[in-house]
C-alpha cells in the first residue's frame, strides 16, 4: 500500500478494514502522531506505531482467554486513547466489541451485559462509578483502563505485560464488527448491529463528503458509544490518517479544544446553546450585534469570539444527534462559524444527510442525501431511508428488525419530513413525539420548540400537551438569564409566547410557559446520553405541574 490510498473503489464501496488501515498507517507513517492523550495538564502524543503495538497486545491477551470466535467484549469508558486501542485490540482477536455509554445507569449497565452476554469488560472513566459499578456482575472479568480509581478485576499495566500478537491480522467485510446500543429515550435500548462492511462504508464515504484528510485534526470528546462519534471520527479518521485529540475532563475542555485547534468540529445542540450563552455572558448581545454592525471592528469580534472557543481554524462546523434551532445556527453564522446540519441514526451508521457545504438558505434543513443514500417520503410523511450503511438487525430480535425494514429494504426512521425540490430534507417533528390535545388535534412539538429557542434566554425547551384542552411549554433558563430581574423575564417570555402564537393553527397555540427551575442533565434523567430531551420522562417527571391549571402566562415552577 502507498501513502495515499483509494480507501473505496469506483462503486463507493469500501476497500480496507480499519484494521487494514492501521496497518498501512504504521507502515508508511510509523513516527506521526494519531492520538494525543491529556493527562494531569500533559499532553501525551501516540504515534501510529504505538497504537498498534498497543493494539497487538490486547489482542493477544484476548485470544489467550480462549473465548469463542465473535465474543462480545464491552468498553465502558468516557472517550481516551486506550478506547481506540481496546477496540482495535477487540478486532485483531476477532470478537464483537459492545461499547456502553459512560454515563449509563446500573439497570441499563446490567441489561447490556446480560443481552450481549459480554464475555469480558474494559472499564476507563465514568460518570459515577460509585453507583454504577456495583451493577456489573461479580463473576465477569474486567479490566480497568490506566486511570485512577478504577476497581477491576485486572489493571491495565498487568494485561497488556505481553508479547504482542504477532503479524497482521485482518477480518473479513461480512463480520460483525460491533453492538451498539441505543441510548434508549423511551424503553429498553436495542443492541444494533453492524459489520464492518455497512459501518465502515459510512466512514470511508464520509471523508469526501466531510473532507477529512491527513493533515486534519480532530475533537473527540461527544461519547464514542454513539454511533456518530464512532464513524465520523474514530473509524473515518482511521480512514483519513487525521490526528485526534481527547479531552481529560469537562473543567479542562475549553483548554484541550484550544490546545487542539480542531479543524473539523462536530457537537450536538445542548452544547451548541452552551457555547452561545457562554459567549453572551462575556458580551451581551445588544452589545455584540453593535459591534458587529462596524465593517472595522465585524471581522475582530468574529475572529476573538472563534479564538475564545477555540475554533479559529476550523473549517467546517457540524451539528447532530437533534435538531438544532434555527435561530442558533442563524447566530452563529453572524460570528463567522456556519453550522451544517447533519441527521442520522445508529440503524443507518449515522450516515444520512448533511448541508455541506453550509447554505444560509437551507438553515432549518438537515440537508441533501449523502452519495449512495437514498432518501424518500412514505404516505405516511415518514422520512425512509436506504444505503449500505443500514444496519444488520437488532440483536436477538427479529422481530423489531421486521417492523422497522420495509419489505423493500428501507429503514423507517420514525421523523416525519419534507423534500424541497433540490433534494433538501427537513424533519418536520417524530412520529412518536405527535401528541393529541383534549379536543382530538394534533400537535408536532418540534417547530413549536424550534421558535422559542429563538429567545436567548432559554435554554431548553420541551412542548407537552397530551390530553389538556392547549399544549404548553416546559423550559430551562440559561444561567446568564436567571440573573436578570424576574419582571424582565417575564415581559420577555411573555413576548415570546405571544410571537410564537400568532404563528400557530388555533389547537396548536400555547397555554402558558412553565419555567422549571432545575436543568435538565444525563445525571437527573431527563436527557439522554446524547443529550436528547427525554419527552416522556420529563412529562411523568412534571405531571403534576403540567395537569394543575394556570392563569398567568408565565408560571415559575420552584
Amino acid at each position: 500500500m502507498s501513502m495515499t490510498l483509494a480507501v473505496v473503489n469506483e462503486n463507493q464501496q469500501v476497500q480496507y478494514s480499519p484494521l487494514a488501515m492501521l496497518y498501512h498507517w504504521e507502515n508508511t507513517r510509523p513516527a506521526d502522531t494519531f492520538l494525543v492523550q491529556p493527562s494531569e495538564g500533559h499532553y501525551q502524543p501516540y504515534s501510529y506505531a504505538q497504537v498498534a503495538g498497543l493494539a497487538r497486545r490486547v489482542a493477544r491477551r484476548l485470544t489467550e482467554l480462549s473465548l469463542p470466535a465473535g465474543s462480545r467484549i464491552g468498553i465502558f469508558a468516557k472517550n481516551c486513547a486506550e478506547w481506540f486501542v481496546v477496540d482495535l485490540g477487540i478486532m485483531m482477536a476477532g470478537h464483537i466489541s459492545v461499547p456502553i455509554f459512560a454515563s449509563a445507569g446500573g439497570d441499563t449497565l446490567n441489561y447490556i451485559i446480560r443481552h450481549a452476554d459480554i464475555k469480558l469488560m474494559f472499564i476507563g472513566k465514568l460518570d459515577k462509578p460509585d453507583t454504577q459499578l456495583p451493577a456489573v456482575p461479580a463473576d465477569l472479568h474486567t479490566v480497568a483502563m490506566p486511570y485512577p480509581g478504577i476497581p477491576a478485576s485486572e489493571k491495565w499495566e498487568a494485561f497488556i505485560a505481553c508479547e504482542p500478537l504477532a503479524g497482521s491480522p485482518d477480518r473479513d467485510l461480512d463480520d460483525v464488527m460491533t453492538i451498539i446500543y441505543t441510548s434508549g429515550s423511551t424503553g429498553e435500548p436495542k443492541g444494533v448491529v453492524h459489520s464492518f462492511r455497512s459501518i465502515c462504508w459510512a466512514a470511508a464515504n464520509s471523508l469526501e463528503a466531510l473532507t477529512f484528510c491527513a493533515t486534519d485534526r480532530m475533537m473527540s470528546y461527544l461519547p464514542l458509544a454513539h454511533i456518530t462519534e464512532r464513524v465520523l471520527v474514530e473509524l473515518a479518521s482511521f480512514y483519513a490518517g487525521g490526528k485526534i485529540h481527547f479531552v481529560e475532563s469537562l473543567d479542562t475542555f475549553q483548554r484541550d479544544v484550544k490546545h487542539c485547534q480542531p479543524t473539523l468540529f462536530i457537537s450536538v445542540p445542548r452544547l451548541w446553546t452552551k457555547f452561545r450563552d457562554g459567549v453572551l455572558g462575556k458580551m451581551p448581545q445588544k452589545k455584540l450585534s453593535l459591534l458587529l454592525a462596524i465593517p472595522f471592528i465585524n471581522s475582530m469580534v468574529k475572529k476573538k469570539i472563534q479564538q475564545g472557543l477555540g475554533l479559529s481554524e476550523a473549517r467546517l462546523f457540524a451539528s447532530g444527534s437533534a435538531p438544532l434551532a434555527p435561530a442558533i445556527i442563524s447566530w452563529f453564522s453572524k460570528i463567522g462559524i456556519p453550522i451544517s446540519e447533519g441527521w442520522g441514526m445508529t440503524e443507518n451508521s449515522a450516515y444520512g444527510s448533511a448541508c455541506v457545504p453550509f447554505r444560509q438558505d437551507k438553515i432549518g434543513k438537515i440537508g441533501k442525501a449523502y452519495k449512495g443514500v437514498d432518501i424518500r417520503i412514505s404516505s405516511e410523511g415518514e422520512i425512509q431511508v436506504k444505503s449500505p450503511c443500514n444496519m444488520v438487525e437488532y440483536y436477538l430480535d427479529p422481530v423489531k428488525t421486521a417492523e422497522v425494514l420495509t419489505p423493500d429494504g428501507y429503514l423507517k426512521t420514525g421523523d416525519k419530513g419534507e423534500i424541497d425540490n433540490e433534494g433538501y430534507v427537513k424533519i418536520t417533528g417524530r412520529l412518536k413525539d405527535i401528541f393529541k390535545t383534549e379536543k382530538g388535534k394534533y400537535v408536532t412539538p418540534a417547530p413549536i420548540e424550534a421558535r422559542i429557542m429563538e429567545n436567548d434566554l432559554i435554554e431548553q425547551v420541551c412542548v407537552v400537551g397530551t390530553g389538556l384542552p392547549q399544549p404548553v411549554a416546559l423550559l430551562v433558563l440559561s444561567e446568564e438569564a436567571v440573573k436578570q430581574p424576574k419582571l424582565t423575564l417575564e415581559t420577555r417570555l411573555q413576548s415570546t409566547l405571544n410571537a410564537v402564537n400568532s404563528n400557530l393553527e388555533s389547537h396548536q397555540k400555547l397555554d402558558h410557559m412553565l419555567v422549571i427551575n432545575e436543568e435538565w442533565t444525563i445525571d437527573n434523567g431527563l436527557l439522554t446520553p446524547t443529550l436528547k430531551v427525554k419527552r416522556h420522562v420529563l412529562e411523568e417527571r412534571y405531571k403534576s405541574v403540567i395537569l394543575a391549571g394556570y392563569r398567568e402566562p408565565v408560571v415559575w415552577i420552584n
